[in-house]
């Protein structure tokens, strides 16, 4: 279906985020979704509700009201009594961002963040929720520079979306005219690490099929994820420094290789193992070419987790053999991981070959839920010795000769790193990560 303003069913709309909107405030900004535009405000009090006196914790809660004008009939303000509406969508925006926050590490204070609709066009509610916790970071930000808080309790970055099935194709962040009549409307709240704080769903049309429910789960994830970039951007100069780093899973349970890749992008997102984010089966590595069995690998994860993912493989090319192992370079003589027997039978094939250059590669691919997946390729350049040197690294390092004189198999760790295939692809990858998470 075409949408009114012409974006693509999984695009979410232009949102920008304006800080320090209310100057008297201790955090705020004025934060626009398309034609829905939200003021939010984070004001601090140095006591808590009754039932928390004297526990050394603090409290977050809100409220939520849309001005007379916010609409295209004038509204009636709020009174003493709130309309149900309000008073349900401040219950969430409360409950949602107190996920945000170690109440132990606030002290015996309250922010209140309140959240006042200029225009409606849609989506209040999750504009309200994305905005407003920019304002609780910069309340929490000038505590801490003031000196009133010793530790930072944000422990988690929260954004939030809509989502529904419209004319039966599931859209991203339903404006007002398709939210009226959508046969499924979906709200969603959720963490840097990819998990659920709220998820409203409701099949008001009709009812929604498990095939429309990961269609729009994944553009949920893929709509979270932009806004949480948007919020980090805003953020820049404000408190982006007290923020979680989003969690990545990487299509591995190599310790090792998961401590590199943590060592190259750290500061941009947090690596944990396939493991520890819930993928327990075993990958089929079938594809011809080193990009496309990364590619399989980090969507293999990424689908059964919900989790952003990257997998590399790599392997040797060797020219003379055009190409070989490639691919099979770790099972090269038969037996998985039998390093011996791969550099015993890549030397006879080379006996009589006097051409000995030869080539580290390494693909490193990116899946993204509701994304395409993104592939970065690093090579590295060497020549084929005729026997071992070395007792370092693994695989083909001993017989694998780089510029510097060196194998593979003779330098430190860190010489190794620093001019290796992965590292190069790594390197393309950062590039990458930087664009999806804006650090």
């Amino acid at each position: 279906m075409n949408r009114i303003d012409q974006r693509a069913a999984l695009e979410t709309r232009p949102c920008q985020i304006q800080t320090d909107f209310v100057e008297t405030a201790a955090g705020s900004c004025l934060i626009s979704t398309g034609k829905t535009r939200v003021i939010c405000t984070a004001s601090v009090e140095e006591n808590v509700p009754p039932f928390l006196r004297g526990q050394g914790r603090g409290w977050v809660t809100a409220e939520y009201a849309m001005l007379p004008a916010s609409t295209g009939s004038r509204k009636a303000r709020d009174g003493i009594k709130k309309d149900g509406r309000s008073v349900e969508i401040q219950r969430l925006i409360g409950r949602s961002l107190r996920q945000a926050v170690d109440m132990t590490l606030l002290g015996e204070r309250t922010i209140t963040l309140d959240c006042d609709v200029l225009t409606a066009d849609g989506g209040t509610r999750t504009a309200s929720i994305t905005g407003a916790y920019v304002a609780l970071v910069m309340a929490v930000d000038k505590l801490m520079k003031n000196g009133l808080l010793e530790r930072n309790p944000i422990v988690a970055q929260v954004a939030a979306v809509s989502a529904g099935v419209v004319e039966d194709t599931p859209l991203l962040d339903l404006c007002y005219v398709e939210d009226s009549h959508a046969q499924t409307d979906m709200n969603f709240v959720m963490n840097h690490q990819g998990e659920f704080i709220e998820l409203q769903g409701t099949g008001e049309g009709r009812a929604f099929t498990n095939r429309e429910l990961k269609a729009l789960l994944n553009a949920g994830r893929a709509g979270v994820r932009s806004l949480m970039k948007a919020q980090r951007e805003a953020l820049r100069g404000h408190g982006e420094l007290l923020l979680p780093l989003p969690t990545l899973a990487v299509a591995s349970g190599n310790a090792h290789k998961l401590k590199e890749l943590n060592e190259i992008f750290g500061g941009v997102c947090r690596l944990i193992s396939m493991k520890d984010a819930g993928f327990e089966g075993d990958i089929e590595e079938n594809g011809a070419t080193f990009e496309e069995n990364a590619a399989i690998k980090a969507e293999a994860v990424m689908k059964e987790t919900g989790l952003p993912t990257l997998a590399d493989d790599s392997g040797l090319s060797v020219d003379a053999l055009n190409g070989a192992p490639g691919v099979y370079s770790a099972r090269y003589a038969g037996d998985h991981g039998n390093d011996g027997a791969n550099n015993e039978l890549l030397l006879r094939n080379m006996e009589r070959e006097e051409n000995r250059t030869s080539r580290f590669v390494c693909a490193m691919a990116l899946a993204l839920p509701g994304e395409k997946t993104s592939v970065v390729r690093g090579e590295c350049l060497g020549q084929l010795l005729r026997q071992r040197r070395g007792d370092s690294g693994f695989g083909y390092d001993p017989l694998f000769l780089y510029e510097t004189g060196k194998t593979f198999a003779e330098m430190t760790e860190k010489e190794k790193n620093a001019v290796s295939h992965r590292a190069n692809a790594a390197k393309e990858m950062l590039i990458r990560l930087r664009e999806v998470f804006g650090a």
